[in-house]
C-alpha cells in the first residue's frame, strides 16, 4: 500500500486499435493532435508520475505514443483488445509483464483514459498526493455530480409499470408520500458519478485483490465544465472547444 513518503507511480494509458464509433479513435486528430497525445502530454507534465506507458495492440498507435514521449515496452495481446474487454486484465497484463521482464513493481498506478483528453497535470499530482496522504486508501477516483440524480431514474423490466431504480436501496425515499421524481434535486441525498478523468490505484489492489478500485475509494473532484469524453463523432465539437479554448487559458 501507499505507506512511503515517496511513491513510485506508473501511468498506464490503455488504447486499443479497434473502435466502432470512430475508426482508430485513439489517434484521431482532435484540435490539432492525435487524441491520445493530449493525455500523454498531461501525464509527462505531471511531477508525481515516474513512467508513462501506453498499452495497445496497434502498431500505429504505439508509434504515435512513442513519438509523443510515452513508452510502449510491449504489445497488448489481441484477446485483451476486444470490444468487451474490461480494464482489469489489461492492467494485470501490463504489471505482470513489467515485473517479469524488468523486475519493476510500482507502488501505484494512474489510470488515464485517452478518450478524456483535457486533463490538468496539476490535478494528476493532487490526486496522487491525496492517495499518498491516505495510507489505507485503495484508490482515488475522479467523480462529479451526475446531470440526473439516480432517484429520478426508472426501470421498465419488472412489469407493465415504471419502478424507481433505487426503491430497494432507499425505501425511505418512497414512503410517507415522498416521491423523489417530484422532489427538488437539493432535497435529495448527494450522489456522485465516476468519470474517466483519472484514477490512482494501489498496485496490490490490481494484482492481489483483482480489482480496479478496491473497497476504500477516495473521491477526487474536478471541474465539470472542462470535462469531456470523446465516445462518438457527436462529441467532437465539445471536445475540440474545451481543448482549444480552455487549454489555451491554462497554458
Amino acid at each position: 500500500m501507499n505507506t512511503d513518503q515517496h511513491l513510485d507511480v506508473l501511468a498506464i494509458i490503455p488504447a486499443r486499435g479497434g473502435s466502432r464509433s470512430i475508426p482508430h479513435k485513439n489517434i484521431y486528430p482532435v484540435a490539432g493532435k492525435p487524441l491520445i497525445v493530449w493525455t500523454i502530454e498531461a501525464a509527462l507534465a505531471s511531477t508525481g508520475i515516474q513512467r508513462v506507458i501506453v498499452s495497445t495492440d496497434d502498431e500505429e498507435i504505439a508509434s504515435v505514443a512513442r513519438a509523443a514521449g510515452a513508452e510502449t515496452p510491449f504489445m497488448r495481446p489481441k484477446e485483451l483488445a476486444e470490444d468487451k474487454t474490461v480494464d482489469l486484465p489489461v492492467f494485470q497484463h501490463a504489471l505482470a509483464w513489467l515485473k517479469e521482464r524488468e523486475n519493476y513493481i510500482p507502488d501505484a498506478v494512474v489510470h488515464l483514459w485517452a478518450t478524456s483528453p483535457y486533463r490538468k497535470p496539476g490535478d494528476i499530482d493532487a490526486a496522487i498526493e491525496l492517495f499518498r496522504k491516505h495510507t489505507d486508501a485503495s484508490c482515488v477516483r475522479s467523480v462529479t455530480t451526475p446531470p440526473l440524480p439516480p432517484f429520478k431514474i426508472w426501470r421498465r423490466d419488472l412489469g407493465a409499470y415504471l419502478v424507481p431504480i433505487l426503491l430497494r436501496d432507499f425505501p425511505e425515499m418512497f414512503t410517507n408520500g415522498k416521491r423523489p421524481g417530484e422532489m427538488l434535486r437539493q432535497s435529495l441525498p448527494e450522489t456522485l458519478a465516476q468519470t474517466g478523468y483519472l484514477a490512482v490505484i494501489s498496485t496490490s489492489v490490481i494484482t492481489d485483490e483483482h480489482s480496479m478500485m478496491g473497497d476504500k475509494i477516495l473521491p477526487f473532484f474536478h471541474d465539470p465544465d472542462t470535462y469531456t469524453e470523446l465516445d462518438s463523432y457527436k462529441d467532437l465539437a465539445h471536445t475540440e472547444y474545451v481543448l482549444k479554448e480552455k487549454h489555451s487559458l491554462s497554458s
